[in-house]
């Protein structure tokens, strides 16, 4: 592996020693009853001291420090955006726009329903804006901590599935898309039907072990005393408002190539302005749980905090191209693209898809695989559905880990084997429809 002969074995072997048991810290947060935010950024700030010291000079570490904090800014800045925007919808009622419509009494058509929405909302906004957005609505439907628990992990697997055919549906397809290695008509129709697949096998499953189970609405009273009732008009205003924002955000970045999280945060501005503009005439007491303040110190913190130090770790391996010659390991020892590419999306749900999609990228020329090859159109999928395998293994299941609190085994013992089976056939269903049409 030339690519690593820089830097010495035993300082490459410390660094994936750390990683590897600051992944198991992260793994084992409830057990060892230390929060996985906590780990992160002991690993993050591990990771980064060694590798600093071993390469010697300030200069290049500081510089590659900067670009990968810029990278992970871009992400958490976007989280922050969208996760404040659904507070404030949250603040208004604004969910029951939607939550007084659901008329379904049972589990498994609420599931169906869920399923369905996600997917498709995933490809619109994204997966993880999406992810937020459901896991709130699904607070105004179920009770039973248990049923969301189900529900979040058929959203985290929805979500990632709906993000994989879109363009702009997944951070891993958009990086795809902007490089050129796909375009975005032939995307939608390589991938769409597996991506549908990879949803619909687990969601039929849980949906028959949910069957004849009812729906427990949760009692509104406690929540709704907490704070003030806002009226029809800021409800539905600061709905409409706070959805067209997380909707015109993909727009935003088609028409300007601006990053995600410029959208946002102007979309947030606009919220800002308009909130304060509408509840002006109210009195402090009344209108301080409806602000965008107030729904900022609501948000998850923690969550955030994890997201920044789990990228700076994994920016680490990225640095010292412990991936990249990953994959070149692969690519000699398997010669079955199709194999690889699996093995990729697999991994993705190990570490993050990012940069493992960015290795493949720079490992793989489109000279060697043009635009729409069979070789980009896989990866697309494999990354995309892979992360929904273990729930640290996308943006989505890292935020639906933070907003539900998630266990990290009790996603292993539940969802993970329903999203490997969903994987796996729509890596078939893909393999299939592309030896027929080629």
């Amino acid at each position: 592996m030339p690519l690593l002969s820089s830097h010495p074995p035993l300082v490459l072997a410390t660094l994936i020693a750390i990683f590897v048991i600051v992944y198991a810290a992260i793994a084992l947060e409830h057990p060892l009853k230390i929060n996985k935010s906590g780990s992160a950024l002991v690993g993050a700030g591990l990771l980064w001291t060694i590798y600093a010291l071993s390469v010697g000079d300030a200069h290049l570490v500081s510089e590659q420090l900067g670009e990968s904090l810029m990278g992970t800014a871009q992400i958490v800045f976007f989280l922050m955006g969208a996760m404040t925007i659904v507070e404030v919808v949250d603040a208004h009622n604004g969910f029951d726009v939607i939550t007084t419509r659901i008329k379904t009494t049972k589990l498994s058509t609420l599931m169906w329903l869920v399923g369905f929405v996600t997917f498709f909302l995933s490809a619109i906004l994204d997966n993880l804006t999406t992810t937020i957005v459901m896991i709130s609505l699904m607070r105004k439907l179920l009770a039973k901590h248990d049923d969301r628990l189900f529900f979040a992990g058929i959203i985290v697997i929805s979500a990632n599935s709906g993000g994989a055919w879109s363009p702009i549906g997944d951070v891993t397809t958009t990086m795809l898309w902007i490089g050129g290695q796909v375009t975005s008509l032939a995307i939608v129709k390589a991938v769409l039907l597996p991506s549908l697949v990879s949803m619909l096998v687990p969601l039929a499953i849980v949906a028959y072990v949910l069957r004849g189970q009812p729906v427990v609405a949760p009692t509104q009273d406690v929540d709704n005393e907490a704070r003030p009732h806002a009226s029809v008009f800021r409800r539905n205003l600061m709905f409409f408002l706070g959805l067209g924002i997380l909707v015109a955000v993909p727009v935003f970045k088609t028409v300007t190539q601006l990053p995600p999280f410029m959208g946002i945060l102007f979309g947030l501005g606009i919220l800002w302005v308009v909130g304060d503009l509408v509840h002006r005439n109210m009195d402090e007491g009344t209108r301080q749980p409806l602000t965008l303040v107030h729904a900022m110190s609501r948000i998850d913190m923690a969550s955030l905090v994890f997201f920044i130090g789990i990228l700076l770790s994994v920016a680490t391996l990225e640095h010292t191209h412990i991936l990249t010659a990953l994959a070149q390991w692969l690519d000699r020892t398997i010669s079955y693209q199709s194999v690889i590419v699996m093995l990729i999306g697999v991994a993705s749900a190990i570490v993050d898809n990012v940069p493992l999609v960015a290795a493949a990228m720079g490992m793989y020329s489109l000279t060697q695989y043009p635009p729409d090859h069979f070789f980009w159109e896989f990866l697309a999928y494999c990354a995309g559905t892979g992360g929904s395998i273990l729930i640290i293994g996308s943006a989505a299941g890292v935020a639906a880990m933070g907003l539900e609190k998630i266990h990290f085994f009790w996603y292993v013992r539940k969802i993970s084997g329903l999203a490997f089976v969903g994987y796996l056939a729509g890596a078939g269903v893909y393999l299939i429809q592309h030896q027929l049409l080629h």
